[in-house]
């Protein structure tokens, strides 16, 4: 069995807002109370990143349009003693998909981390 790191993204709708640092404030707070309220405290949120195709630039994953916004929110988890990765990605999405529920959840990145032993000093 081993730890790994799961990074997922999530797809928020948020209706009447004025601009995107509005849709992105009401996007990860409506979703952090909806984690929370699930005991998912330890899953990190954060607005997700989106590459301009044509000057490669970073820019934040929001759109809006007629006062609508489509937020993507980066999600990440640590799980524990799982089999394999598929296993882990199952594990985060029914943890995370339970408390967002009717909300877009995709896996983008399974990571295996190092198990660090706790030793002893004699």
């Amino acid at each position: 069995m081993s730890n790994y790191y799961v990074r997922m993204e999530a797809a928020w709708l948020v209706r009447d807002v004025e601009d995107s640092n509005d849709a992105i404030g009401v996007a990860i707070s409506e979703a952090g109370k909806r984690l929370n309220e699930a005991d998912l405290e330890y899953v990190d949120m954060n607005v997700g990143a989106t590459s301009c195709p044509a000057c490669r630039e970073t820019l934040d994953s929001v759109f809006v349009a007629a006062d609508t916004a489509l937020v993507g929110l980066a999600m990440e988890m640590e799980i524990f003693d799982a089999e394999s990765e598929e296993h882990a990605s199952r594990i985060a999405t029914s943890e995370v998909g339970g408390a967002l529920r009717n909300v877009p959840l995709k896996v983008i990145e399974v990571v295996e981390t190092d198990d660090e032993e706790d030793e002893e000093t004699v």
